[in-house]
């Protein structure tokens, strides 16, 4: 065989040889395209009538691996990963969503999630209609879509999805299942068409991944792939890769997130300066029942008011020691933020007060340290505010 020169062979090598032994992790996958053994089998999977990789923005192997382990815990047939939850949320409506449709949605979502809907979507012709999630005689409407969030964002309403899906007769209903997670509620058992997920919060559970994924029957589902396709929202394999890792240890994850929620909550319940909790787990929430039929757990997000509201909000987390001040959610780290000003900043006053989202609320991501150097910290934080 001809010695070929040292560029070709630095960027060609030695052919590989199979061996035995299979890596017990999925490998990540960094290259962008792929080889053929065949000029027609190029064509075929160029053309998609034979399923293979062809390109990274089209499909790739540790996205793809990502893909099954998703759709296998949402309970669905299918499930896509997205380079953010907004990708996938946007995804969602944008596919099942036309000028002169009208859309279902909860008072309470994501801020970001609520200008979109009011930026993109209402200007497009797109009837925007904002409904209490507790009360269910007002979603008894024909609609093309509904959307809600399983535990709303940041109060904690939690929507009783069976009764909503009953009544959505020809139309789409999504569901985000962020705050849940499907180690707590998978939406797709109790009548949802889609759920989306922010898998930057619980799903990848460390603070180090930007993701999203939209799970549901196959025909959605490649609905949206195409739509990333041809917005180019994908995700990047290392970051497939990491969520992956994180995913392995999800359900051991919610267990210590909500064990600790539940004792911080308590604690805060009752204590003297603080004058509202809102909690999933707590005997005095007003869903404790849907609570506890429909979910695995009461989760790792709280919501409280002090005394004094924002000033006082304001003066605790300053005084806070171990816990961050910091905006997202769903990590081993404990998060404090300050709602009316971060994640629902998008929000007019009106439309605050409207939902429950007082200017003094704060919302707390319980993480996965030892309670009781949480709720320590919470203490003395609220003797020194």
């Amino acid at each position: 065989m001809r010695k070929r020169g040292l560029s070709t062979r630095a960027i060609h090598g030695r052919p590989r040889s199979e061996a035995p032994g299979k890596p017990l992790v999925q490998p990540i996958v960094s290259s962008t395209i792929f080889s053929f053994e065949s000029a027609a089998q190029f064509g075929r999977v160029m053309s998609e009538e034979e399923y293979g990789f062809l390109y990274s923005r089209l499909r790739n192997p540790t996205v793809e691996e990502l893909n099954g382990v998703l759709a296998d815990l949402e309970g669905a047939e299918a499930a896509q990963a997205f380079a953010s939850g907004m990708a996938a949320i946007t995804a969602a409506l944008q596919t099942n969503l036309a000028p002169g449709d009208t859309l279902l949605c909860a008072n309470q979502v994501y801020g970001t999630t609520f200008a979109f809907l009011e930026g993109r979507l209402g200007p497009l012709g797109i009837e925007i209609v904002y409904l209490d999630v507790t009360d269910h005689s007002v979603w008894e409407r024909p609609a093309r879509a509904r959307y809600v969030e399983t535990m709303a964002n940041p109060g904690l309403p939690v929507a009783d999805l069976a009764v909503i899906a009953a009544g959505k007769g020809e139309g789409v209903f999504i569901v985000d299942n962020t705050f849940a997670s499907p180690a707590l509620c998978r939406p797709l058992e109790h009548g949802a068409d889609i759920v989306c997920e922010s898998a930057t919060k619980y799903l990848n559970g460390h603070h180090d991944v930007t993701a999203g994924v939209l799970a549901g029957d196959r025909e959605l589902v490649e609905q949206a792939r195409a739509h990333l396709v041809e917005t180019g929202a994908l995700l990047d394999p290392f970051p497939a890769f990491l969520l992956r890792r994180g995913l392995k240890t999800l359900p051991l994850r919610m267990e210590r997130h909500s064990r600790n929620a539940l004792a911080v909550a308590q604690f805060l319940e009752g204590h003297p300066r603080v004058v509202r909790v809102f909690y999933a787990g707590l005997k005095s929430y007003p869903q404790y029942d849907l609570v506890r039929r429909q979910l695995d757990g009461s989760g790792g997000m709280l919501a409280f008011e002090l005394e004094g509201g924002r000033a006082a909000g304001e003066a605790f987390m300053n005084k806070l020691e171990l816990c961050a001040r910091a905006t997202s959610l769903g990590g081993v780290d404990t998060v404090v933020s300050h709602p009316a000003s971060t994640s629902h900043r998008q929000y007019s006053e009106e439309h605050l007060a409207k939902t429950g989202i007082s200017p003094g609320l704060l919302r707390a991501s319980i993480g996965c340290e030892d309670a009781d150097d949480v709720i320590a910290d919470f203490a003395q934080a609220l003797e020194r505010a």
